[in-house]
């Protein structure tokens, strides 16, 4: 009989699994639509038989999922964990590029971020490739269909992306099962057809692999380009790992998402063999005809969890990116109080809208989306693989033992990335383009917050001289109350206090002085949160800690140090926070290209404003604008 405890414990290990499918499983789960029929017909026009060709793709999936997805991902680049947080934000916080020589500091921060504008691009065309996908199957059954995939399409991305203001945290609850199901049912369909012709199981074999690229010869890129389609998800593993954990993770893809892939691609190839004019459409003529539409409701149901994830990441990403420096403050709406993971940024999800029906109406089809597909998750796979070694590195593994595992990966991960890379004349385009659109945005951003940075020092006054400056004029007024000053420095007087004293010549009876930063942890336990130093009589200054997955709640964390006795004198409620709104100036000759000075400009002009993204009651704050040249 099982015990209370130990049933618990099964409780919530089959909840966490359940929820790694939901959440991580999507993507890849949803490749069997597609991913199979495409690289079959990468390889047609050659002079190898079916038999030969079908073989050779099974093949092929098969060690792709092993090499990529069961030993990359699953057994080494899961061990990459901040503090149980992944995602490629999370890889440069553990490489911190500070600790490398001056002239490598930029380029790691550069390949990490690339990487993450990547998967910018990916979250823009995996809802298009998925639902698009799971729509054509309406063809399948009713030709007459054809004109309406695309507008069906249409109204369920916008659909999608309108929810998100909602929230998904009720029928998050559903992700799990529903994508429980899909996997149940695609292996169940695979495993029908294999009965049928179970001689296909011997492409299970890597020497048909082997065998099918030498005797494919020219056309053997863009075989392996479209075999890439089937561990394209296979990112999120890693970027998801702070939602349900390695361990959920692992026990998933071994006992449910491999077997349940392998038994569809299988299937798909024992039906092709049997049937070859199946190979427009294998997945959804694996169904029988009783299961045609309410197939296609499931695949779209599916798709839709899928590109719910990749949504979702991008949110996680865009609020990691603000508080790392790398974007500006946006506004982030927590649509489920502080539940981790629910979060909505506006104006993410209208660009990821655009981006997506862009993808649709202008490819139209899943097999032209395709050659876009890939190829920003194949150069971002070879860069996790850079930075985890570098992390390794860090640890302090053997270097021997890094460098040959990391060469290894590193093989497959180019070979996929070359490969992909042919495919960028008829539509990898896209992803690129808008990647670079992205990295430029944040390394203009990253390098306009340094400039900015020098600029803020060469007003600030020492400590010890603003001290002194205080005792020379034989006593400043103070009237009653407090005042906070906001500053982006952890030391020296920030201008806007030393502007305040020579207008006012007067100063609160209690001043404190609030630096918040951001460390390269995603959370910071509460005993580091808050450090309180003493500058003069009624001055004192503060530090407020936040890592990069946690929402930068000012009066929130003051109630918390007041209520543990750190600052008892100091009463939120009562508090007047000034705030410094800083007007970016370009000047010719500054630190950047011109153009760039002048959208950094625009950018800083266009970010939240500092009082509400530090979430400060508006009604007590006062706002003083300081012109800052660049």
């Amino acid at each position: 009989m099982v015990s209370t405890a130990n049933g618990h414990g099964t409780a919530h290990r089959g909840a966490a699994v359940l929820a790694a499918l939901g959440i991580v499983y999507g993507d890849i789960g949803t490749s069997p639509l597609y991913a199979f029929r495409e690289a079959v017909h990468a390889g047609a026009g050659s002079g190898l038989s079916a038999e030969e060709s079908v073989f050779g793709v099974l093949s092929l999936i098969t060690w792709a999922l092993i090499l990529v997805i069961s030993i990359k991902y699953c057994i080494f680049i899961l061990k990459a964990d901040n503090r149980g947080e992944g995602g490629i934000l999370a890889l440069i916080a553990l490489v911190n590029p500070a600790r490398f020589a001056r002239r490598w500091q930029y380029p790691v921060v550069a390949v990490g971020l690339v990487g993450a504008a990547l998967l910018y691009a990916d979250g823009a065309i995996t809802p298009a490739i998925s639902i698009l996908s799971a729509a054509e199957g309406v063809a399948v059954y009713a030709p007459g269909l054809q004109s309406a995939i695309v507008p069906l399409t249409t109204v369920v991305i916008v659909l999608l992306f309108l929810m998100q203001r909602q929230g998904t945290a009720r029928i998050s609850r559903v992700f799990g099962p529903v994508i429980l199901i899909w996997f149940l049912v695609i292996g169940i369909l695979g495993l029908v057809s294999i009965v049928g012709m179970p001689g296909v199981l011997r492409a299970l074999g890597p020497h048909y692999a082997l065998r099918f690229l030498f005797d494919e010869g020219g056309t053997s890129l863009a075989i392996i380009g479209a075999v890439f389609l089937v561990v394209t998800g296979g990112e999120a593993l890693y970027a998801d790992m702070g939602h349900v954990g390695r361990r959920p993770i692992r026990i998933t893809w071994f006992a449910v998402v491999l077997p349940a892939l392998l038994l569809n691609y299988f299937g798909q190839g024992a039906l092709v063999l049997a049937q070859p004019d199946a190979i427009e459409n294998p997945f959804y003529r694996l169904a029988p005809e009783w299961a045609h539409w309410p197939m296609i409701a499931l695949a779209t149901a599916a798709a839709i969890i899928a590109s719910q994830a990749i949504i979702s990441g991008a949110f996680s990403l865009t609020q990691q990116a603000v508080n790392l420096g790398f974007l500006p403050r946006m506004r982030i709406v927590h649509t489920a109080g502080e539940m981790r993971g629910q979060i909505y940024v506006p104006f993410v999800n209208w660009l990821l809208l655009a981006a997506t029906l862009a993808a649709v109406w202008g490819f139209g089809t899943s097999s032209a989306l395709a050659g876009a597909y890939g190829v920003a998750i194949s150069a971002l796979m070879a860069i996790t693989t850079i930075l985890a070694s570098l992390v390794a590195l860090r640890w302090g593994y053997p270097k021997a033992v890094v460098y040959a595992i990391a060469a290894a990966i590193l093989f497959v991960d180019l070979s996929f990335a070359i490969a992909t890379f042919t495919k960028i004349a008829v539509g990898g385009w896209f992803p690129i383009v808008g990647a670079v659109g992205i990295v430029l945005l944040m390394l203009t951003w990253r390098t306009g917050r340094r400039l900015l940075q020098v600029a803020r020092d060469k007003q600030r006054m020492p400590t010890a001289d603003f001290v002194a400056k205080l005792a020379e004029k034989g006593g400043i007024v103070r009237v009653p109350g407090t005042a906070l000053f906001l500053s982006t420095a952890t030391a020296a007087i920030p201008r806007i206090l030393i502007r305040h004293l020579k207008l006012n010549h007067s100063l609160h009876e209690e001043v404190f002085v609030v630096s918040v930063t951001t460390v390269e942890t995603p959370r910071v336990d509460y005993d580091s949160r808050i450090a309180v130093e003493e500058v003069s009589p009624g001055i004192r200054r503060i530090t407020l800690r936040f890592g990069f997955m946690e929402t930068p709640d000012v009066p929130w964390a003051l109630i918390a140090a007041t209520a543990a006795g750190r600052c008892p004198e100091l009463d939120p409620g009562e508090v007047t926070y000034f705030v410094g709104r800083e007007t970016v100036v370009p000047t010719p000759g500054g630190g950047m290209a011109p153009w760039r000075e002048r959208l950094f400009s625009f950018m800083s002009r266009n970010a939240q404003m500092s009082a509400a993204h530090f979430h400060l009651p508006l009604a007590q704050v006062i706002e003083v604008g300081i012109p800052l040249e660049i």
